[in-house]
């Protein structure tokens, strides 16, 4: 994790730099100083961003330079256990795979490269997956995930252990596969949504259309019954009209 620092320290400034800026030369001889190294509890310090205070210089005897305490800004990095890094592939052995990170290198260990297993192709130095024949090489990119810190004095004795078998690890070309198929899953996941809602609405309009066809199965029901007494109605009216007819004969 990275992050900006304050520290009070003393630093010296020697007679030939006296005619220069002072806070430039106590910029300059801070990060002479202090860049590069680890503190245990800082992490490493990458650079001297600023000087905020500076105090009286004082000169000690049979020393002909000043030393001023002054409180400065760092920027330093401190490796955190379950820290996200992104780095590049800088050496491949048969134990692992060493990463570097911005200013640190970490070890993945072979058993922690994929879930597949990989073997070692030392003329070609490179891992070769056995089953998913995934391929990691000197100079690929690729994320992992900070397991163990142990941080010495000097960078080349501090150790990182990374970690690359969890989701969105890896390669970032396997990380890009991963989220393609499951995109493509999605999509087809919205599709299924999707077909089942046009599915239920047909069923509603179906179940709608049952119900208009048995209206109207009702209407054409009462329809012949209608139809059935006028014909009735029909009968009797010509039964009366030849009764009507016969006594007008008489």
């Amino acid at each position: 994790m990275y992050q900006v620092v304050s520290i009070e320290d003393t630093v010296r400034v020697p007679p030939r730099r006296f005619n220069e800026e002072l806070v430039d030369v106590i910029t300059q001889e801070f990060e002479a100083m202090l860049v590069g190294r680890i503190d245990k509890e800082m992490g490493v310090v990458l650079s001297v961003t600023e000087v905020t205070a500076v105090g009286d210089g004082k000169i000690i005897l049979g020393d002909g330079a000043i030393y001023y305490k002054a409180m400065v800004k760092l920027l330093v990095y401190q490796p955190q256990v379950n820290e996200v890094v992104e780095g590049v592939i800088t050496e491949l052995t048969e134990f692992g795979a060493f990463v570097n990170f911005g200013p640190i290198d970490g070890l993945i260990h072979v058993s922690q490269i994929t879930e597949d297993f990989m073997s070692y192709d030392q003329k070609n130095s490179a891992f070769v997956g056995r089953e998913t024949n995934k391929l990691l090489q000197v100079g690929d990119i690729v994320k992992a995930r900070i397991i163990t810190v142990s941080v010495k004095q000097r960078i080349a004795d501090s150790k990182i252990g990374l970690t690359m078998r969890q989701p969105y690890l890896g390669k970032l070309e396997w990380i890009e596969e991963v989220q393609g198929d499951k995109s493509d899953e999605d999509d087809d996941k919205k599709s299924s949504v999707k077909d089942k809602k046009v599915a239920a609405k047909d069923k509603k309009l179906s179940a709608k259309d049952k119900k208009v066809a048995a209206k109207d199965k009702k209407s054409s029901v009462k329809d012949k019954k209608v139809a059935a007494k006028d014909k009735k109605l029909s009968a009797k009216d010509k039964k009366v009209a030849a009764k009507d007819k016969k006594e007008a004969k008489k």
